[in-house]
């Protein structure tokens, strides 16, 4: 998500192998490397470690299902419709004018805050630019935001750079 950037953290199907988000700590982890700032810290139950992987889950299927042509899955959008739907996180201003997040941030403060942010994506200018990354060995979902809209690698630094690589050394080998 654009707020919050993404950090993989498993996923339904296949990916279930990649699961990372098993104790309260994992969540509070994941938090931590978003882009939220300042950090929430949170208080988070393990029912809302489960409410995690379940609206992670929904938004793959969501995002990936117009990449392939399909329909978005309506029980998946009820999870993340459901999701938004709770308070989120509130910010507010300390004394010092700082700003920090109001009350006792939960898990489920939490996770409206990335359905909201969703929802936001996925119907909004940018919608129709969600792609899923052309190296072969990686499934990473993105935003394409570049101006031509024809961004095809999830980061040029890693897989781009990796497919300009194979590239040279393969022309290199027809050379030699």
């Amino acid at each position: 998500m654009r707020a919050l950037g993404s950090s993989p953290t498993g996923g339904p199907g296949p990916y279930r192998r990649y699961e990372v988000l098993h104790e309260p700590a994992d969540l509070a982890a994941w938090a931590e490397r978003s882009r939220l700032t300042p950090t929430p810290a949170l208080e988070i139950s393990q029912d809302e470690v489960a409410g995690a992987r379940r609206l992670r889950d929904a938004l793959f299927r969501v995002v990936v299902a117009p990449t392939r042509g399909e329909p978005h899955p309506p029980g998946d959008l009820e999870i993340i419709n459901e999701t938004a739907a709770r308070p989120a996180l509130a910010p507010a201003i300390t004394p010092a004018g700082q700003r920090q997040w109001a009350g006792t941030p939960s898990g489920t403060h939490l996770l409206a805050t990335v359905a909201r942010d969703a929802v936001e994506l996925l119907t909004g200018p940018f919608a129709h630019r969600i792609r899923t990354c052309a190296a072969e060995d990686c499934h990473l979902l993105y935003v394409d935001t570049s101006r031509p809209g024809r961004r095809r690698w999830c980061s040029m630094e890693h897989c781009g750079n990796r497919h300009k690589v194979r590239a040279l050394r393969a022309r290199h080998s027809e050379e030699g």
